[in-house]
């Protein structure tokens, strides 16, 4: 069972997320949140699995939120649920930390899919989104600056050398869910699809 979290300042968008959700035989929506402080508080309570984000909220926006969540919570895939799709919030979302960026005019079926795929460990990405995103890293690191944690910095060097999942948990001494959501998280930020790539720009960039 994929357990999800709802993020959004409309009681609307929230119930119809919700009853969307609740339509499946596996997915739960264990909480609902109007703000990112609110979502913040519930994550600690709750673990879920994905939380789907809005973006532009009173208190704390979904930036920020999910900025908070990646260093606390990196295992707790965010996807990004709004109706922006200019570049700047696309690029700022990912950069901090979200793993996926969905339009709300998206059909119910790309929703359920997007819970689905961030649950899996990839990366739901709106057509829309994802060429904004590709041609900003395009542009090179003058465009968008690659911002790494320490965590992930640390990941990635392992990845370097060739380790699998398994040995990274065991030498950081944390789980393979960790460690595969400190993963997405560096494919998503420095614009690469797998280990082998990944272990290429950390060569060529001098991690690990």
């Amino acid at each position: 069972m994929i357990s999800v979290l709802v993020v959004d300042d409309h009681s609307m968008l929230r119930a119809g997320l919700q009853q969307l959700l609740a339509s499946t035989s596996d997915i739960e929506v264990v909480g609902l949140a109007v703000n990112g402080a609110e979502a913040i508080e519930l994550a600690e309570l709750m673990n879920p699995d994905v939380i789907l984000m809005d973006l532009q909220m009173p208190v704390m926006d979904g930036v920020a939120a999910t900025a908070a969540l990646r260093e606390a919570h990196p295992e707790i895939a965010v996807v990004i649920v709004t109706s922006f799709s200019d570049r700047d919030r696309i690029v700022g979302a990912i950069d901090a930390g979200a793993v996926g960026y969905l339009l709300k005019d998206a059909s119910p079926d790309e929703i359920l899919a997007g819970v689905r795929a961030a649950a899996r460990g990839e990366s739901p990405l709106h057509p829309r989104a994802a060429r904004e995103l590709l041609s900003a890293r395009a542009e090179g690191p003058s465009r968008v600056r690659v911002e790494l944690t320490a965590r992930e910095t640390e990941v990635l060097g392992l990845v370097r050398q060739g380790l699998s999942n398994k040995q990274i948990a065991r030498r950081l001494g944390i789980t393979e869910r960790t460690v595969k959501a400190h993963l997405t998280s560096c494919f998503q930020r420095i614009g690469v699809l797998d280990r082998t790539q990944a272990a290429v720009w950390a060569e060529r960039n001098g991690v690990g």
